[in-house]
């Protein structure tokens, strides 16, 4: 910590100053590739960790197999088709909640911040629902739902709703002052200035309350395709465990993981998109 802090807080020379000192700076392309490659080999470190602790006794290798079982296992599943059937009915749910999620989070959210005395009444109430666990009330959808597609978008609606609509709010609350004064000097209208002002201004903070979702959209799922369903990667999961197919149970692991860093960092991108006038 206190080499990042150094890092950070360390006295630099401006840009033209560098610029007249003939200073060199490193690409951005090899400073990503040296990331990438320190990223790679803690890894690979991992994978070597996982397939040498079970066969030199370290762990026990009926309960974890080897990574090279396990990546056989994986490759069975998806020769024959079952991991992608699997796989479909997760993607499918999650999208279908997520997605609900975000176009119905950032416009309330926005028109909740635009009137601080609705703010004030909602937002106890917005905090008592984001503090209940979602899979807490998951009986509660059963219950209203059914068993069927519905409940489990629903609660990957549920859990992805409040991260949204919370930082919607306090992204558009916290616009600088001096923007909306410098709108209504160029006269904009209200959507004119909600488009071009407001909304890349808290663009960041929204973007910060998807990527949780977009998590959350992948976990709760899992969580709720282990209690009830006939299909999707947590059915998978538990399903394997109940029988004993471990090196089963760790492949459907494995890519329930890919799934929710192929997501993370899909949205990272999105946002990198949306926010290149930050750069």
């Amino acid at each position: 910590m206190s080499d990042l802090l150094t890092e950070r807080t360390e006295p630099r020379p401006t840009t033209r100053q560098e610029t007249a000192a003939g200073v060199r700076h490193v690409s951005r392309f090899r400073t990503r590739s040296v990331r990438l490659t320190r990223g790679l080999v803690g890894i690979v470190l991992l994978a070597l960790v996982w397939e040498f602790a079970p066969r030199i006794g370290l762990l026990d290798p009926h309960f974890v197999p080897p990574l090279s079982t396990v990546l056989e296992s994986w490759w069975d599943l998806a020769s024959s088709g079952r991991l992608a059937t699997h796989l479909e009915a997760s993607l499918i749910r999650s999208a279908a909640g997520f997605g609900l999620a975000v176009v119905t989070a950032i416009p309330i959210g926005a028109a909740i911040a635009s009137y601080p005395p609705v703010r004030d009444v909602l937002t106890p109430v917005l905090e008592i629902f984001r503090n209940t666990a979602a899979l807490a009330i998951l009986p509660v959808f059963v219950l209203i739902l059914g068993i069927g597609e519905t409940s489990k978008v629903a609660i990957v609606l549920f859990a992805c709703f409040f991260p949204i609509l919370l930082n919607t709010i306090s992204g558009v609350a916290t616009v600088d002052v001096q923007l909306l004064r410098s709108a209504r000097v160029l006269d904009l209208s209200p959507v004119t200035t909600f488009r071009k002002v407001i909304l890349p201004a808290a663009l960041p903070t929204i973007f910060t309350g998807i990527r949780i979702s977009g998590a959350a959209a992948i976990l709760v799922l899992i969580a709720a395709e282990m209690i009830g369903a006939t299909e999707g990667l947590g059915y998978l999961i538990n399903y394997s465990q109940m029988n004993f197919l471990i090196p089963q149970m760790y492949a459907a692991i494995i890519t329930t993981s890919a799934v929710g860093l192929i997501v993370n960092y899909g949205l990272v991108a999105i946002e990198r998109r949306f926010s290149r006038w930050r750069a």
